[in-house]
């Protein structure tokens, strides 16, 4: 043993720590071995037998203690006035059990003849989701055909009972489906210091975040992988005092082998004896995979072999592959590989590049993982008319299907949050009407789903689509909800385009695509019909952002690729993904990791580069682009050489971050907004105590000095 921080330490043999109180109480109930690695313990805290309660069955029959012996190898606590060194990995590492089968038991799920607790389920939801269409005009004329006739199928899942205004998704109050939670942490060199305490920090809120139903397995890599906890329940202090005492003995060393990360949290999840109601992993990563990716000039790096088959969505009924949910953190993070990684699982990418908040980012997601309201989701569309038929679906990363014969399509959907909307837009076929018809019915649109809190299916449909068919059709007017999605469609396609434009080092090409599509959107009906489309506005900010950090390559490389890609992960999936941003000027500028100093001086020429890039033919165009114009800091082709080269005008650090959280914001579901809030209250309380701390400390330090000073 040795002295902690007012209690006694206990060492295990298998290396884990434990506060002796809380150890001691478990030996004494007849649990001899590791509470985290389940190795059997031969050297065991000497304490009183303790009579064992009757609903807590030991995990292993009783037996009497062996004869204790003493601990070698434990050295005294260090004089306090001499600093303690800092921890190192353990030489031994505990076996692993050759199966992950011994997750804590999760409560029996509802069922069919459970009536009650299948009513409170149902009741913690806000009815169920609801359905509904717009076509884009409300009337074609009679006598007209139309090949490309647009209609937007809309869903929105049920909410949660209190909101948020009222019970969070951390409630235990509130009835939900619970989840059984794999974070994989990175590990390696590259996180010692600042990175490893914050991920801790942000570990912190997750354990106190997660109910009395959910379970979390805790997995590291570096070189290698290691299952830290097994899935622990967290429904009392003993599993969560566990967790965080499991978190805090990670330290850092090694490599970076995240494919073996993911392949022991496929094994947590695919070896488990039970399961939640919804599954997630969780994967931070400040480096890249350096044990499995061969990366060559000559050709593109495939990622497929980080990816375990299980977490491959297979679209079956009763599927129970886990998303995986990705976070770069830092610059030095490969984003094409969590991007990958994350779209081949139905995860999201989140970008952290201010790594102090890298707790917010943890909290966003869970917030939208806590509150999950429907599973296996599918949106069926058939044709009414016989002469109507379907042609495209623009589904975004949602697996879509149309019929050889047109007449029907689907989509699938798959797990919902409380209170999140997907919008998927159809294109019809519509034929003239008979001179006697006075409409012309579409489409019929269901939504089949399981309620994840209760386990029951529900089928919702919309009403019956239809188009009136007057004899002139002149006057009517586009319907803003199918503008609004096509607008977003569109820059969703350039967003695309102007990656691939600059993973080849066409940056003047990228940032002209984006420009111009900047300027589509605020001319677009939707933007200018209300005169305050706040979707409209934070696309339009996305895309100036976006612009400015794909100009160059040392600004691409540096932020630029992970920036674009986060923001592709959640449009196409139409989910809230997190980018914790530095201010640009900042970021280009470098950090504390450096290079990125480069990135500033070249933006400065990088208007020059694109005159190159797209020819003398082009730069009338170029030049009537305002939006690609401040990507360079003002000025153009016409401008003067002073002007042209000057250094972008950035906004205030405070406003542009604000101006960019608000435009990554608009999948953002109030679940997800509690939980942000929360979080940052949490930080800065933290930040509060830790600085009335260091005050007592300097005037304690202050006070004792001035009595050492003899009388002169």
């Amino acid at each position: 043993m040795s002295a902690g921080v007012g209690q006694a330490i206990f060492t295990a043999e298998c290396s884990h720590t434990f506060h002796f109180s809380c150890i001691s109480t478990s030996v004494a109930q007849g649990r001899l071995v590791c509470p985290l690695c389940n190795a059997q313990w031969r050297e065991l805290p000497s304490v009183r037998t303790l009579p064992l309660p009757s609903s807590m069955p030991p995990t292993l029959p009783r037996q009497p203690f062996p004869r204790m012996e003493p601990m070698h190898g434990v050295q005294p606590p260090p004089p306090r006035h001499q600093p303690v060194p800092a921890a190192q990995p353990p030489a031994l590492r505990p076996a692993e059990p050759q199966a992950f089968d011994d997750d804590d038991p999760v409560d029996p799920p509802v069922s069919g003849h459970d009536g009650q607790r299948r009513e409170a389920a149902a009741a913690a939801t806000c009815g169920h989701l609801v359905v509904t269409t717009h076509t884009e005009y409300s009337a074609i004329a009679r006598d007209s055909s139309h090949d490309n006739f647009a209609v937007l199928v809309h869903i929105k899942a049920p909410g949660i009972v209190g909101g948020e205004g009222g019970a969070s998704a951390s409630d235990d109050d509130v009835p939900r489906a619970p989840i059984d939670l794999v974070t994989v942490l990175d590990v390696s060199g590259s996180m010692r210091r600042s990175k490893l305490a914050l991920m801790k920090q942000a570990m912190g809120f997750v354990i106190d975040t997660l109910g009395p139903d959910d379970r979390l397995s805790v997995v590291s890599f570096s070189s290698a992988a290691r299952r830290v906890t097994r899935l622990l329940r967290m429904s009392d202090t003993i599993g969560k005092s566990l967790a965080t005492e499991a978190v805090g003995s990670l330290t850092a060393c090694g490599g970076t082998n995240i494919a073996e990360g993911l392949r022991t949290a496929a094994r947590v999840l695919d070896e488990r004896r039970h399961r939640n109601a919804v599954s997630s992993v969780i994967l931070l990563s400040d480096g890249r995979d350096n044990h499995n990716i061969r990366r060559t000039r000559d050709s593109v790096t495939s990622y497929d072999v980080l990816v375990p088959p299980s977490f491959v969505p297979t679209g079956a009924v009763g599927d129970w592959s886990a998303p995986i949910h990705t976070f770069g953190f830092g610059h030095n993070h490969d984003a094409a590989a969590m991007h990958a990684i994350a779209e081949a699982t139905g995860g999201t990418f989140s970008y952290i590049e201010n790594e102090a908040v890298i707790q917010d980012a943890f909290a966003q997601c869970i917030g939208g993982l806590l509150t999950v309201v429907a599973q296996e989701a599918r949106i069926d569309i058939a044709s009414v008319h016989p002469g109507v038929r379907i042609t495209s679906v623009k589904s975004g990363r949602y697996e879509s299907r149309v019929d050889g014969d047109g007449r029907s399509a689907s989509v699938a959907v798959g797990e919902l949050y409380a209170d999140e909307e997907r919008r998927f837009l159809l294109f019809l076929s519509v034929p003239p009407a008979d001179a006697t018809d006075g409409e012309t019915p579409l489409i019929r649109v269901r939504c089949g789903y399981r309620e994840a809190a209760g386990g029951a299916h529900v089928d919702v449909a919309a009403e019956e689509t239809v188009v009136a068919r007057p004899e002139d059709a002149a006057d009517t007017e586009r319907s803003a909800e199918v503008e609004r999605e096509r607008v977003r469609v569109a820059a969703v396609e350039d967003i695309a385009a102007a990656r691939a434009a600059a993973e080849r080092g066409a940056h003047g090409e990228a940032a002209q695509i984006l420009g111009s599509r900047r300027r589509a959107v605020a001319r677009s009906s939707a933007a200018r019909g209300g005169g305050d489309d706040p979707e409209s506005a934070a696309l339009g900010r996305e895309l100036r952002w976006m612009c400015k950090r794909v100009a160059t390559r040392e600004s691409y490389r540096e932020s630029g690729r992970a920036y674009v890609l986060a923001g592709l992960s959640s449009h196409e999936q139409q989910r809230a993904s997190s980018r914790q941003l530095r201010p640009l000027r900042q970021a280009l500028a470098g950090g504390d990791e450096g290079g990125g100093g480069e990135a500033m001086s070249s933006v400065v020429s990088a208007f020059a580069q694109t005159r190159s890039a797209v020819g003398a033919g082009d730069m009338e165009a170029v030049g009537k682009d305002t939006d690609l114009m401040e990507c360079f800091g003002g000025g153009g082709p016409g401008g003067d050489a002073g002007a042209s080269s000057a250094a972008p005008a950035e906004p205030e650090g405070a406003t542009e971050n604000e101006e960019e959280a608000e435009a990554t914001s608009s999948y953002l579901t109030p679940a997800m907004r509690a939980m942000l809030l929360r979080s940052r209250r949490a930080r800065k309380a933290a930040a509060e105590q830790q600085e009335q701390q260091q005050s007592e400390a300097a005037e304690e330090a202050g006070s004792s000095g001035s009595k050492e000073v003899p009388d002169q």
